[in-house]
C-alpha cells in the first residue's frame, strides 16, 4: 500500500509540474500586461520600466526559473493590479469555493445515490422513466443558464433568496444547488447503471433466493459493490465541480477562486491566475488520492492487488 501511495504522490507531482508549465507559458503567448496597465499615453520608456518592475523584461526561461522556484517555496508573488501578495488574496477566496463546491456535494451525492438505487430497483416502471428523463434534462441544462432560471425565479419573482453577492448562508443556496445539478444527474445515472450490473450478479440471485430482506439485498450487498463505479465517476465530477464553480461564481457574483481567477484573466493578472489555476490542480488531485484510498476501503481486493 505504501509503495502504492507513493508512485500516486509521485504522479501527482508530475501533474502540478506539467500544468504549472503549461499556464506559465500559455500566459505569455496570450498577451502583455505590462500593455494593458499602461495608459494609452504612455511613453515607451514607461513601458520598459513597467516590464522591468514587473520582472518581465528578462528572457522567458529566467522567467520560468523563477517562477518554479517561487511555486516550490508557495511564494507566490504579488498581484499585478492590486499591488498585493496573492496568497492573501488566495486565502480569501479559497474558503469561499471550498465551501461552494462541499454543499454542492452535499446536496448532490446522497440524494442521488438513493434516486439512482430507487430507479434501478423499479427498473422498466414509471418512476424509472420519470427518474430517467429528469436526469437527463438536467444534465442537459447549462450551468449559466440554470442559475439565470434560478435567480430570476427565487430573488426577482418570488424575492426569497437573495441574486447574488455574499452575506449569509442564503447567498450559498442558488449556487449550489446549480453547481449541483450537474454532479446529481451523472451520479443518478452512474448509480442506476452500476446497480442494474451488480443485481444481475449470481450472488445477488443467491441472497434473493435465501430470503435476505430488500434492505440488505439492495443496500448491504448491491450498492457496496457499485460503489467502486460510482465514487470513480464523483472524482472525475469533483474536477468538473471546480472548474464549474468558476462559471458559477462569475454568474452569481460568488468571491470564490473562479471568480478571482476570471478577473484576473481580464487584466493579464499572471500571479493571480498561475497561483488560482495551480491550486485548483492541486485541489483536484489530492481528491483523487483521498479516492484512491477509499477504493481500497470499499473494496479489500484492491488492497490484496
Amino acid at each position: 500500500m505504501l509503495l502504492y501511495m507513493g508512485k500516486r504522490c509521485l504522479q501527482a507531482v508530475i501533474v502540478l509540474l506539467v500544468v504549472s508549465t503549461l499556464v506559465f507559458f500559455l500566459l505569455r503567448v496570450v498577451g502583455d500586461p505590462a500593455t494593458l496597465m499602461l495608459d494609452p499615453n504612455a511613453t515607451k520608456a514607461d513601458y520598459e520600466d513597467l516590464k522591468r518592475s514587473l520582472g518581465l523584461d528578462q528572457p522567458i526561461h529566467v522567467q520560468y526559473v523563477n517562477f518554479m522556484k517561487d511555486m516550490a517555496s508557495l511564494n507566490l508573488g504579488r498581484s499585478y493590479r492590486y499591488k498585493q501578495p496573492v496568497v492573501n488574496m488566495i486565502k480569501d477566496a479559497l474558503p469561499f469555493t471550498l465551501q461552494l463546491v462541499g454543499v454542492s456535494l452535499l446536496l448532490a451525492v446522497p440524494l442521488a445515490i438513493v434516486v439512482g438505487v430507487l430507479a434501478a430497483v423499479k427498473r422498466n416502471s414509471l418512476i424509472d422513466s420519470v427518474m430517467t428523463t429528469v436526469t437527463i434534462a438536467g444534465r442537459s441544462i447549462p450551468s449559466f443558464w440554470l442559475g439565470l432560471i434560478l435567480m430570476m425565479l427565487f430573488a426577482v419573482k418570488l424575492k426569497i433568496l437573495p441574486p447574488s453577492g455574499w452575506g449569509s448562508l442564503k447567498h450559498l443556496i442558488l449556487p449550489s444547488v446549480t453547481l449541483a445539478m450537474g454532479l446529481a444527474t451523472s451520479t443518478v445515472r452512474m448509480t442506476r447503471n452500476s446497480m442494474l450490473s451488480v443485481m444481475n450478479q449470481d450472488y445477488m440471485k443467491a441472497a434473493k433466493a435465501k430470503g435476505v430482506s430488500p434492505f440488505r439485498l439492495y443496500i448491504g450487498h448491491g450498492l457496496r459493490n457499485s460503489l467502486i463505479a460510482v465514487i470513480t465517476l464523483i472524482s472525475i465530477q469533483v474536477g468538473h465541480l471546480l472548474g464549474g464553480s468558476i462559471v458559477v461564481e462569475t454568474v452569481f457574483s460568488y468571491p470564490g477562486i473562479g471568480r478571482l481567477l476570471i478577473n484576473a484573466i481580464m487584466v493579464y493578472d499572471y500571479p493571480v491566475v498561475q497561483a488560482s489555476v495551480v491550486l485548483m490542480a492541486l485541489l483536484f488531485v489530492v481528491i483523487n488520492l483521498i479516492v484512491d484510498l477509499l477504493y481500497s476501503v470499499i473494496d479489500p481486493r484492491i488492497r490484496v492487488r
